[in-house]
């Protein structure tokens, strides 16, 4: 089963075309339950768990309450045996309604939020790496 993605942070805004180091990747997804129990089979697949002890189904139940009372905007997925492989799953954000850009690198498509919203999304968080990668987008 598949499920509407879009890469965002770092690695989004280099693909736009501003320079941008980072090491982890930034995902968004649309948020019906099945969708987050997708994504998290699908990383797993890819080698990478969890670094908390919840499923899916409590992301979801509780996104609001870990948002809202824990801080939680992003549920991280890492590769125990390379650090280096990192992803984190943006749960402070809908995917819905939003823009995609995809483009094909290879023989692959890879799916990432349009321009337009990936500047108003990062200007949302407010956070100083946001608004630099804002900043690098505009220019």
């Amino acid at each position: 089963m598949q499920c509407p993605y879009a890469i965002v942070g770092g690695h989004a805004v280099a693909l736009h075309g501003a320079v941008r180091s980072t090491i982890d990747i930034d995902l968004v997804i649309v948020w019906p339950a099945q969708n987050l129990t997708t994504t998290k089979l699908a990383l797993k697949e890819l080698g990478l768990v969890s670094s908390l002890p919840i499923t899916a189904e409590e992301v979801f139940a509780n996104r609001k309450n870990h948002i809202t009372n824990h801080s939680l905007i992003a549920w991280n997925f890492d590769n125990p045996e390379s650090l280096n492989e990192q992803v984190n799953l943006i749960i402070n954000y809908d995917l819905d309604q939003r823009n995609r850009k995809l483009i094909r690198p290879g023989d692959y498509t890879i799916s990432i939020l349009a321009i337009a919203d990936l500047i108003a999304m990062k200007r949302e968080s407010g956070k100083p790496q946001d608004l630099a990668g804002v900043e690098a987008q505009e220019k």
